[in-house]
């Protein structure tokens, strides 16, 4: 009898600890979303990011290539650097907005960081490869661990289009034409009127220097006096809500001392460059795109190729493919017999220009019919 009443016992003692797990278990796939097993979390971008439709993607594809189009105007190669550097390349190098900088887990015995700018990684760039003279662009993304203003243009991912010249020049040349590229870009732009501001950092050391700032704080002043422009922007737009105004939209200078602290030697390369800030004026003509309700096309299709009757996969199919080989851009609808008004609707909703009908009395006769979308004028085509 006392076996009995152990084993019964031992089972009373087991069925609840299986219970505890159960109800353990029912806790946890409640946390994980219930029925479905899917977790539940609110779908967003990280904070200081953002996503960009294709309507976005075009105007900043515009803004791109009018940037590219002038470094390469002005004679511009253009290079590449990893997202992440050492953290030891970029230690001692930004002053107090160090701590802006993203540092990452150690990735098998190397401390890293992503890159906070393209102004270091390019000197590292210059002292690792022995480079004493280039003249070079790049466009590429950095990281800062800044409080973002989104409506203004400040994130914590952006891309930056930098232009730099490294090398040993009579004085003031290059820095002439590094103000001549932002004056070139933001006219091309026509972002409005705009001022360029051009100043010395010496004489406000010296300045500093007969007000008794001890020469450690200089650096530290100097930024502070920088964000005075942001600080003023805030309280503008603190009383106009329809400003499109995102205050600096490129910025630049001399650092003629960053290459010799990467190279072993202490050996200097003489540097000036400019940045010009992309989200900033992307901000601006976003702005503007939707007050004036601009239409924008998202694409570059030229020709749309479409069939007047049925059964015209094949030969609709080979004549895409044609204009293609051709270097055309063109495009079909992906059924096998799309209607006729389908097929111009979507020509004028996505702005082609250009439609490529084929039907029976066209194939007979060896010709395609081109209308133009706008004013519906047909030809033949041979």
């Amino acid at each position: 009898m006392l076996g009995l009443t152990t084993r019964f016992s031992f089972l009373a003692l087991c069925v609840l600890q299986i219970d505890e797990e159960v109800a353990k278990l029912l806790e946890l796939k409640a946390q994980l979303g219930g029925d479905d097993g899917k977790h539940q979390f609110v779908l967003k971008t990280a904070k200081g990011t953002r996503d960009y439709n294709p309507r976005q993607m075009a105007i900043r594809e515009k803004v791109f290539n009018t940037i590219i189009g002038c470094f390469k105007r002005h004679g511009a190669e253009t290079i590449d650097t990893p997202v992440f550097e050492l953290k030891e390349t970029l230690t001692g190098k930004y002053g107090e907005d160090s701590k802006l900088i993203y540092d990452l887990k150690d990735q098998g015995g190397e401390l890293l960081s992503l890159r906070y700018d393209l102004t270091v990684p390019f000197a590292r760039y210059l002292a690792m490869n022995k480079i004493t003279n280039i003249k070079r662009y790049h466009i590429a993304k950095v990281y800062r661990r800044d409080n973002p203003a989104m409506t203004r243009g400040r994130y914590r991912e952006f891309y930056q289009c930098d232009f730099d010249i490294a090398g040993q020049y009579d004085a003031m040349i290059p820095d002439a034409e590094c103000l001549k590229i932002v004056h070139e870009i933001l006219s091309e732009l026509e972002l409005g009127d705009f001022c360029i501001k051009v100043n010395d950092r010496r004489i406000l050391d010296g300045m500093f220097a007969v007000c008794g700032v001890p020469i450690d704080k200089f650096r530290t002043i100097c930024s502070t006096v920088d964000k005075l422009d942001k600080v003023r922007l805030s309280q503008q737009e603190a009383h106009a809500e329809d400003s499109v105004s995102v205050g600096s939209v490129a910025g630049g200078g001399r650092y003629d001392g960053l290459v010799g602290m990467f190279d072993p030697k202490g050996r200097k390369v003489p540097c000036v460059g400019v940045s010009i800030g992309i989200e900033r004026i992307f901000s601006i003509m976003e702005q503007k795109a939707e007050a004036s309700a601009e239409k924008v096309r998202t694409t570059e299709v030229q020709v749309m190729v479409v069939s007047a009757q049925k059964n015209l996969l094949q030969e609709r199919l080979k004549l895409v493919s044609d204009l293609w080989n051709g270097g055309v851009k063109a495009e079909m609808m992906y059924k096998k017999n799309p209607k006729l008004l389908s097929q111009l609707q979507h020509c004028e909703e996505a702005g082609i220009p250009l439609v490529a009908i084929l039907g029976e009395q066209e194939l007979k006769d060896g010709v395609v019919k081109l209308r133009v979308v706008s004013t519906r004028e047909e030809v033949n085509a041979l």
